[in-house]
């Protein structure tokens, strides 16, 4: 089926939205699908297999989409530079919103608590995009006045058909790799002297631990419901879809509280 009139279950609702091109409503229709979820006013139908009208989730017009070799060199000693930084990382949170609700409408027959997980993360990343977006207001830009690259959103093209391939990929792969990379980035805000920038990285990786932890709880999971062990599936599928080498320094703490184990964190140190 497809979505063109916002509908009345948390499935097709999020597809609704995942469709929605402006980046305020789709934010604002997240924070309101949450309230009905939490209110009981909206159902779940977890068989349902829906189909999109487009491949690709709804986004403005701005930012043009590059290569990612193409995007500007962020340097933190002046308040363009420190733009381009925050710029970038609004579009990430911009994408993992879209991630969140694609993992919501497109994978059917999974208990209820894997929807609500993934509705948390919705919010979450909608937060983060919000706090983001006034900052850059702040430095005097809007989302959309630099370019930007769609890497996050191309492996979750490529797993779009297995459950099992997108959680070990994209929040266990891809969102884990900002676990690691958050703290330096951090420190060089602050040092630049934004601590607003500063503190909401430190917001982001309070809740993308989180993020992560709930890859982790769904990815092991599946495996169970499939009889696999989850180490090294995880290096067989990393391996059958290209995944990018994970490179250190590693935030093990962080890595830890996310709910990796001890095998896959000593995994890392010969990857």
């Amino acid at each position: 089926m497809s979505v063109t009139s916002q509908p009345s279950d948390i499935r097709r609702t999020a597809l609704f939205w995942f469709a929605e091109c402006d980046a305020a409503r789709k934010v604002s229709g997240i924070n309101g699908l949450v309230h009905e979820w939490y209110s009981g006013r909206i159902e779940i139908d977890s068989r349902a297999v829906l189909k999109a009208e487009q491949t690709i989730p709804g986004r403005p017009k701005q930012p043009v989409l590059v290569s990612p070799l193409s995007v500007k060199r962020r340097k933190m000693n002046t308040p363009a530079g420190r733009a381009i930084l925050i710029h970038a990382l609004a579009h990430i949170e911009f994408n993992a919103i879209n991630l969140a609700l694609d993992a919501i409408w497109r994978f059917p027959d999974m208990p209820t608590a894997y929807y609500s997980d993934w509705l948390q993360v919705a919010a979450e990343e909608a937060l983060h995009f919000m706090l983001l977006s006034e900052h850059l207001k702040v430095l005097g830009y809007e989302y959309g006045d630099f370019p930007a690259h769609n890497g996050l959103w191309d492996m979750a093209a490529k797993t779009r058909h297995d459950i099992l391939a997108r959680i070990a990929l994209v929040p266990r792969t891809l969102e884990a790799r900002g676990l690691d990379a958050t703290p330096a980035v951090r420190a060089k805000l602050a040092q630049a002297g934004d601590h607003e920038a500063a503190a909401i990285l430190d917001i982001i990786l309070r809740d993308e631990i989180g993020h992560v932890l709930i890859g982790n709880r769904w990815y092991k999971w599946v495996c169970e419901q499939r009889g696999l062990e989850p180490v090294s599936t995880y290096a067989l599928l990393a391996k059958e879809y290209d995944a990018p080498m994970l490179r250190g320094p590693f935030n093990l703490e962080a890595r830890r509280a996310a709910g990796f184990s001890e095998p896959e964190l000593a995994a890392l140190s010969v990857s």
